[in-house]
Parts: structure tokens; sequence; C-alpha cells
């Protein structure tokens, strides 16, 4: 019940985001998605980790680990965008985007960096704007430029990621929990592409988190009343 009200409060307009308490995932986020009553828009619905690395020198966004189970090439086109518009309110004008997979050379028996490279050429023809793109790339070309240039790689985003793009949810959610488990970062959550934000953080959450992603939510929200739609 607590759901089906709070959608329809941002449905009507009475609210600019919604956060997820106590409730399981699924159950906020099927009314979200509900055809009549949701929040639906023509955008797929991703979800953003929001990284602050001690290691690592500026944030890291990190999609989809938590809505997108297996996206399809399409799929990780919406997601793309959508991390990409996120990255730019935020404050960073062309952000870079690594496209990830568990190698940085293409092969026909891994799936992740086929679409590594149509998602690529696709970033070539207009189809994904904003954003500087390059894949496939291995976790460790992505975030060092040792790495990267130890392998050779010739990258404007090897080494330097803004936003990780993950193959699949499971990936991804390894990728954000061991960064917040074992490298002491600070994470934040928020799904894009519905009416308005949704905080979407795990109940075994810090306050900090929590505040964290309201944080987020709300500069999303300043936007839109500026005009800019995410």
């Amino acid at each position: 019940a607590s759901a089906e009200t709070a959608v329809r409060l941002a449905r009507n307009g009475e609210v600019e985001a919604l956060m997820k308490g106590s409730l399981h995932t699924d159950e906020l986020m099927s009314e979200v998605v509900s055809k009549e009553t949701g929040l639906r828009t023509a955008r797929r619905l991703s979800h953003v980790f929001m990284a602050d690395v001690p290691t690592y020198p500026h944030p890291l966004l990190i999609t989809d680990a938590a809505i997108n189970i297996e996206p399809s090439l399409a799929d990780k086109v919406h997601i793309i965008q959508n991390a990409i518009e996120l990255a730019i309110m935020m404050g960073v004008p062309e952000p870079k985007v690594a496209i990830l997979s568990a190698v940085e050379t293409v092969n026909e028996k891994i799936r992740s960096t086929l679409d590594a490279a149509a998602l690529c050429k696709m970033a070539d023809r207009g189809q994904i704007k904003g954003g500087l793109l390059d894949g496939p790339l291995a976790f460790d070309n992505a975030v060092s430029l040792v790495a990267a240039k130890t392998k050779g790689i010739r990258s404007a985003v090897a080494g330097q990621a803004d936003i990780l793009v993950v193959p699949d949810l499971e990936s991804g959610n390894m990728v954000a929990k061991q960064l917040e488990y074992l490298a002491d970062a600070l994470m934040a959550g928020v799904v894009l592409g519905a009416r308005v934000p949704i905080v979407l953080t795990s109940r075994a959450d810090t306050a900090e988190t929590r505040t964290a992603s309201c944080a987020i939510a709300q500069l999303m929200a300043h936007k839109r009343r500026q005009g800019v739609r995410l």
C-alpha cells in the first residue's frame, strides 16, 4: 500500500522523488513499472551506483547493478544514456564511459565484447549522445592508467573512466559491493528513467549512504525544475 501511495503521489506531481524504505525492491518497483498507474517513460529504467572510492581521483558511476538482469544491446543504449545524463547533471561535461568485459579485445564467444563494439559504433553515429565511449575494457584497464599503458591500450577512456557499464546485474552488483566493503567506498544509489528519481538503497545500507543517495535525487529534482529531464 505504501508503494502504491508513493507512486500515485509522484504521478500526480505532488512529490518530486521516491525513496525505498523497508520494502523489498520488487514491491516498490512493481508499482513503478505498472503500465496503467506507474511512472514509466519512453526511456528504460536503470540503476546507477555512485561510488566515492578513496583510491580513485573522482566519483565513479556503475550501471546497471540492480534493475536489468541480463540487458540486451537495446537495453544498454538506454542504460548508458541514463548514466551519461546523470553524470552531466553532476558536473561532468563529457563523461568517459568504459564498457566492461573480461577482456579488452572483441571475441565472438563473449557477448559483452560484441555489445561493447556495437555500442561504441552507435555512439560514433550519434545514437548515444553526450559521452565518450570505449570498450570492451577489462576492469583494470578502465580504472588504471598503468594497466592500460602496460597492455598498450590507446584510449581517452582507459584508466580514467567516469562510468562503468557492466555486462549484467550479477557482475555489476559484485563490483559495487566489493568497492563498498573492501575498498571503503561511500556508495549512493538511484533509479533513472522514471518520471521522478527513485532512491534505491539496500536495507543494510548506512545512514551516510542513504543521505548521499537523497542528495543525488535532490540534485535531479532541482535540475528538472530548470527544465533538464532525466
